[in-house]
């Protein structure tokens, strides 16, 4: 055994280790990487026990992750300080020997013979075959790394909601960075001059954080950091923030450690590691990135570097999310005039109709008791018969001004039997007009609906315009709701004149539009208000039999309702 470990000369040590590498090639998890190591350098050295163990977090003591045999004993005091560098007294028949990841010592390969090992020849013949296994580990790394950066990068390019972007950024810094404290995105206020917390993901309560929309104050000092698109590098040391990646101040990690817990707490949970990135674009800076970890030292500059090559794409796609976010929002003030001035042209018929009934009988009446020619049975039908369009003219200025008032309130939940009502309160008569007839058909209980009462309403108005729009010479028209699992679907369905095919697959799309007044946005907008909801639209129709939509939205959960 020893001469085999003396030799490193020997041939058939480097056919071991050519053939080692050759299997590690193909596999593309460290942990089945270390196995096939152990078990190879095992039977290559002619000796039963074996481990390999890598440090835990924090730094304390070690963790064996392979060993031979099965439930074999090792020192792991000795092990821990030997992956501290501590150098502990090893016994003579076992040698140790590094494997190095992420630009620092990770784990310890260690061999244990039945009688001494000759030093330093053993020790080096094992270190070869430590260094074969961190290229390895090295390898599996940066392929892992492309992976994941690819992932990254088309979800990034995808057509997210911003919020949705957001969180997708912090999983691929998961990815990237194995933190295992926190991640952080903080967008610049430039109005207020502060950085708003708008996502962060905690890992070790694996969910969102509750702090989300805190701001923290930005000053010069601050600024001047945050524009120097560099990866800052901080670790926590007796109680202060110490830089170990770009200039010397750590007032950035100070105004960063907002995530303070009581050090009498039986879980300290502050941070001790982190690495902050700002988000930079040609237009200024965006934001900032921040990682941070349990423990000192977790990250170094290997870390660095993937978050700062991650930043640039990150950024770009974080801007052009704002931007289209931006667009989306303008359209849909747009398109609420747009509904609002289509309202008017509407029920101003019916305004009218009813005015002009009220108009001529207060002239008669007038008349008759000038003459002192009162009759109390036809004055009494007159009298209705004015009631009856003043009740009219109530019901559609309250509908419009309800519409209004939901439409200007942030609410995050939405009643659809109010905004049903306040939606058909301004277009049933135009409605009747038409010979169109309502079938409306709600469930017993309709809960509420996780999405702004405005939207709901805005939501409403243009699908039953378009259904009207549908059916000029008249018909039926169908509101109904269904519940699906978590989610309420709101079915608006016409037997009108239906949309031809070669138009289905645009009529979804902006400013796309077979009405001669239309501007194209009605319909699009509908989509925008249930994806933003985290719903979504379905529509089907058949020329000359009619259309039907269906908006499915996520009900407001008890915990969020209460």
């Amino acid at each position: 055994m020893n001469q085999e470990l003396q030799h490193c000369s020997d041939i058939s040590f480097w056919t071991f280790l050519d053939d080692l590498k050759n299997n590690l090639a193909g596999v593309r998890e460290d942990r089945n990487a270390l196995r096939l190591s152990l078990r190879r350098t095992c039977e290559h050295f002619k000796v039963e026990d074996g481990c390999i163990a890598v440090v835990s977090p924090g730094g304390v003591g070690a963790k064996l992750i392979s060993v031979i045999p099965r439930g074999g004993k090792w020192d792991l005091a000795c092990l821990g300080a030997f992956l501290q560098k501590q150098r502990p007294k090893i016994p003579p028949n076992v040698v140790m020997a590094p494997v190095h990841r992420r630009g620092r010592l990770w784990a310890v390969l260690a061999l244990r013979g039945p009688k001494a090992f000759e030093i330093p020849s053993s020790y080096l013949a094992l270190r070869r075959v430590a260094n074969l296994i961190s290229e390895s580990i090295g390898l599996i790394d940066w392929e892992r790394n492309v992976e994941v950066r690819s992932q990254i990068d088309r979800k990034m390019l995808e057509q997210l909601r911003p919020q949705d972007l957001f969180y997708q950024i912090l999983h691929g810094l998961r990815s990237l960075t194995h933190y295992d404290h926190s991640s952080a995105l903080l967008i610049c206020n430039q109005r207020e001059s502060a950085l708003e917390l708008v996502a962060e993901q905690i890992a070790w309560l694996k969910g969102k954080s509750r702090r989300i929309g805190i701001k923290l104050p930005l000053n010069d000092d601050i600024w001047a950091l945050v524009r120097n698109n560099i990866v800052y590098g901080y670790n926590r040391r007796n109680g202060a923030w110490e830089e170990w990646s770009g200039p010397e101040s750590s007032k950035l990690a100070e105004l960063l450690d907002y995530n303070k817990i009581a050090e009498s707490s039986p879980l300290d949970r502050r941070e001790f590691c982190m690495l902050c990135a700002p988000l930079a674009t040609r237009d200024g800076v965006l934001g900032v990135l921040k990682v941070a970890a349990c423990h000192p030292d977790s990250f170094n500059r290997y870390e660095a570097d993937l978050v700062q090559r991650f930043t640039p794409l990150a950024a770009v796609a974080i801007q052009n999310s704002q931007r289209a976010f931006t667009l989306e929002a303008k359209m849909l003030e747009a398109e609420k005039k747009h509904a609002v001035a289509n309202l008017l042209r509407g029920v101003s018929h019916d305004v009218n109709n009813a005015l002009g009934c009220v108009l001529p009988l207060v002239q008669q009446i007038s008349v008759d008791v000038q003459s002192n020619n009162l009759q109390g049975d036809i004055l009494l039908r007159d009298l209705q018969q004015i009631e009856e369009s003043i009740q009219t003219c109530r019901r559609i200025f309250s509908g419009m001004l309800a519409l209004a008032r939901d439409a200007s309130q942030g609410n995050i939940q939405a009643n659809l039997r109010r905004a049903l009502d306040s939606t058909l309160a301004v277009l049933r008569d135009g409605l009747e007009r038409q010979r169109i007839q309502l079938d409306v058909r709600l469930q017993d209980i309709v809960p509420n609906i996780q999405v702004g009462q405005g939207d709901l309403e805005q939501l409403l108005l243009n699908l039953v315009t378009n259904a009207k729009d549908a059916m000029p010479t008249g018909g039926v028209l169908t509101i109904m709701t269904e519940i699906a699992g978590g989610n309420i679907a709101i079915l608006v369905h016409d037997n009108g004149s239906g949309i031809p095919s070669e138009d289905m697959s645009r009529v979804q799309e902006p400013f796309f539009t077979t009405k001669k007044n239309g501007n194209g946005l009605g319909l699009s907008i509908c989509r925008s208000i249930a994806w933003n909801a985290g719903g979504r639209m379905e529509l089907t129709s058949r020329p000359g039999v009619g259309t039907q939509v269906r908006v499915l939205l996520p009900i407001v959960s008890e915990n969020v309702a209460g």
